[in-house]
């Protein structure tokens, strides 16, 4: 068994969509980043980076190169997991938080659950999706960033 722990935040910004966990979320400001930001995918996938001491996405999809500008997560989560399994290892179960000032992110939470599991061809119950804010403290709690954290559990398949 190997465990992993992730951590992305990205700057909120006009402009630009706010997409989280694979969902995009109604909302006035978007996340700015090299691909899609959606910080929650981006914790997942350092989460399982690190589970294998392999680095981080920086490192597997850097953000200088065209190939991942504005790319959607998940086409990268699905990378980053197909390379988890290369190894002989799979996802066991996943647990994570997003830290929002606003928007309440509660009525997404069961779409992104479903559409991170989908994508990792998992049960959605693998998958641990909570949200919270920051109580109106630092860059998340002025509405200046979210940012999310992930941990996983792998285990050894052969």
């Amino acid at each position: 068994m190997r465990i992993g722990h992730g951590v992305d935040v990205h700057k909120l910004v006009k402009g630009e969509d706010l997409v989280l966990g694979g969902v995009q979320i109604p909302s006035d400001l978007g996340l700015k980043g090299h691909s899609d930001a959606d910080v929650l995918i981006h914790a997942i996938m350092d989460a399982m980076l690190g589970s294998l001491a392999l680095g981080d996405i920086g490192k597997h999809f850097p953000d200088d190169d065209p190939r991942y500008h504005q790319i959607d997560s998940k086409v990268l989560l699905k990378k980053t997991y197909q390379l988890i399994t290369s190894y002989g290892y799979q996802l066991i179960n996943l647990d994570s938080t997003i830290m929002a000032e606003k928007p309440k992110l509660a009525p997404y939470i069961d779409e992104m659950r479903i559409t991170i599991s989908d994508v990792l061809d998992l049960y959605p119950s693998q998958i641990g999706i909570k949200a919270t804010t920051f109580e109106k403290l630092g860059f998340v709690g002025s509405g200046q960033g979210i940012m999310a954290q992930a941990v996983v559990l792998m285990e050894r398949l052969y």
